[in-house]
């Protein structure tokens, strides 16, 4: 599997709303691990930065023992091992809850239960070749077949989830959320989907260029970029890691990326995962209308 797509998380957060005399006493801390399969790095500017590191740290572990495909002990991996899951951690089912809501505005192209044919895929090209179409269609998928509540998640016989689609978002409003309890501000966090609560600390948004070119700034407001192409199962770059649940194979690279703002980056994250299986701007404008307040940024052919 070739990856192009940037893979880490970044925490940025400065003290700009500090009068200056507790700016002087200001420590920089930088702290690096690992969450959700990426890097990690954390950049604090503050007099308590070692401690609110500590806790976002924390928080991005907790997080990761609920959405990891790679940890053996997460609330994810227990789901599809088992096929249901009692008690289920808040966090995924309001992770589930969003992609729900974005499953039933793009028509179905947004859709977790695609591991499975993730998994097919990746084993098929990992042994030279592309899986045969009746083992695509003989792979378990389909929204209908989740069914939770707060004391249980269900799974189809066969079905499993990935989260990569909406959780690297969710992961950014949750720190978000916590530095703001802080009171810290300027801050701008980056876990593959961008997070900005409040602007930069030389005034206005923070400045971010998009992978098709274009520069925004980002304040108060989430941003996420999918790409067709942006990781790969196969090394020619071919065949991209953003399969229609439809079809059952790659999404066509009618795009080469797509970039969407929201409130959350759960949602622009979720959004722009599925616009790029949408087949031309109008449906990606319509999917858009069922979230006020999101915006398409880019849309590069």
């Amino acid at each position: 599997m070739t990856l192009t797509r940037r893979r880490f998380i970044a925490v940025s957060a400065v003290v700009a709303a500090l009068p200056a005399a507790a700016r002087a006493g200001t420590v920089q801390l930088v702290r690096t691990g690992q969450a959700l399969g990426a890097s990690a790095s954390i950049r604090l500017d503050h007099p308590r930065a070692a401690a609110i590191a500590a806790r976002v740290q924390a928080e991005i572990e907790r997080l990761d023992a609920v959405f990891s495909l790679y940890r053996p002990d997460s609330a994810l991996v227990r789901l599809n091992r088992d096929g249901g899951l009692e008690a289920p951690p808040f966090e995924l089912l309001d992770c589930l809850a969003t992609a729900g809501a974005v499953h039933g505005a793009s028509g179905g192209t947004f859709d977790p239960t695609v591991q499975p044919l993730w998994t097919l895929w990746a084993e098929a090209v990992t042994a030279g070749r592309e899986p045969a179409p009746a083992d695509i269609a003989a792979v378990p998928r389909g929204w209908e077949g989740v069914a939770l509540d707060a004391g249980r998640i269900t799974l189809a016989p066969g079905m499993a989830l990935t989260l990569n689609g909406v959780a690297q978002g969710y992961v950014a409003d949750r720190v978000a959320a916590l530095l703001a309890e802080e009171g810290l501000t300027g801050i701008f966090i980056d876990t593959g989907e961008m997070r900005a609560l409040g602007g930069a600390p030389a005034g206005g948004g923070w400045p971010v260029a998009l992978e098709s070119g274009p520069r925004i700034t980002l304040a108060d407001r989430a941003l996420a970029t999918s790409a067709p192409l942006g990781t790969t199962f196969d090394q020619t770059g071919r065949l991209g890691h953003i399969l229609d649940p439809r079809s059952g194979g790659p999404v066509p690279a009618r795009w080469r990326s797509v970039s969407i703002s929201a409130g959350s980056a759960a949602l622009a994250d979720a959004l722009s995962t599925a616009a790029c299986a949408l087949r031309d701007r109008a449906g990606i404008d319509a999917m858009l209308a069922r979230f006020p307040g999101t915006r398409l940024e880019a849309l590069a052919a």
